[in-house]
């Protein structure tokens, strides 16, 4: 299906790494896969929308590691978000998988999200794509450039977009209008599409 992202490349800043992120694969060891169409980029301590505003903590301290590592948190209660850290070790970036469109493993995905009105509704946010996935808590800190990890970054070849869609961040409060969510133009996987 692909080979393991070049965890090199995940050093560079969230910025940078958010919309190359596009179009890659997000793979669990037993099949189900999701091509990323939708990103977020969230900072160190200099934005404040980010967990790292305020430095390492328990709940975050994935997120000052190594690039190429899985950072997962715990939403309002009842939801997990899978982020792949990037930047320099120490430095607390990471990039936000916001949406994917399902490529395997489609039927299980289903079965995870029952809820799921539509096909789009399986995978279509942060959240709703962890569930269909089955990634909770227990993949915080796994290393997503390896074969063999129970969740793996892939890239079949398929570029990003030349042009990706650009807005401002969504589902937050603090630093809406930074330009630093990117995702597949005209992608019904889109979590909140423009219109």
């Amino acid at each position: 299906m692909g080979r393991p992202v070049d965890r090199e490349l995940l050093t560079r800043s969230s910025t940078m790494v958010a919309p190359w992120l596009l179009n890659k694969l997000l793979i669990r060891d037993d099949g189900r896969a999701i091509r990323i169409v939708e990103v977020e980029a969230y900072g160190g301590s200099e934005d404040d929308a980010s967990h790292a505003r305020n430095g390492p903590t328990a709940r975050c301290g994935a997120m000052f590691g190594p690039a190429g590592h899985a950072y997962m948190y715990f939403t309002y209660g009842m939801h997990w978000c899978c982020n792949v850290v990037t930047g320099a070790d120490g430095v607390g970036e990471a990039v936000l998988i916001r949406a994917g469109e399902p490529v395997s493993g489609l039927v299980e995905m289903q079965a995870c999200r029952s809820r799921a009105r539509r096909e789009v509704d399986v995978t279509n946010g942060p959240a709703k794509l962890c569930e269909a996935l089955s990634v909770d808590g227990s993949f915080d800190g796994v290393d997503l450039c390896v074969e063999s990890s129970p969740l793996v970054l892939l890239d079949d070849g398929t570029p990003p977009p030349r042009t990706p869609a650009c807005s401002g961040r969504i589902g937050i409060t603090r630093s809406v209008e930074w330009p630093w969510r990117w995702f597949v133009a005209d992608n019904p996987f889109v979590s909140n599409p423009p219109g």
